[in-house]
């Protein structure tokens, strides 16, 4: 019994369990996002019809094959794409590197293996190879 506890405790766990409710609540939000505001946009610049390929299909062999509603399943899955990258993705990649932009003010790179190491380093920590180190008043400004 006290695996399980410890295992139902361990961090990742309880992590991934609160990253799946977020995920499912954020997924609601951005169909709403797509459902009530980016498919009457299309259907606005469209002519005021919103796009439903629902009824296209074909039979064959007594088979009816319902490709319209790929269609719309695959345009909703590009969209949906289309406004998280736009919505989240950039702003997170703009805001990590304006972050980062200090790690270049404290590592600089090995001239040997490329590692970062840090700025003050006589010797690389990864391939051992002896550094010379500039003065902190001769550095040029980050």
């Amino acid at each position: 019994m006290g695996g399980f506890k410890k295992f139902l405790m361990r961090g990742n766990l309880v992590e991934l369990a609160v990253a799946v409710v977020v995920g499912a609540t954020f997924s609601g939000l951005v169909q709403a996002l797509v459902s009530d505001l980016i498919t009457p946009l299309i259907g606005a610049i469209t002519g005021g019809k919103q796009p439903d390929f629902s009824k296209l299909s074909f039979r064959l062999n007594g088979s009816e094959f319902k490709y319209g509603d790929f269609i719309n399943h695959l345009l909703t899955f590009l969209i949906i794409a289309a406004v998280i990258y736009w919505l989240v993705v950039m702003p997170m990649t703009r805001l990590i590197s304006f972050f980062d932009r200090d790690k270049k003010t404290t590592e600089k790179e090995c001239p040997e293996c490329l590692s970062d190491i840090p700025i003050d380093a006589r010797r690389c920590a990864f391939c051992t190879v002896e550094l010379t180190v500039v003065p902190a008043n001769d550095r040029p400004p980050a």
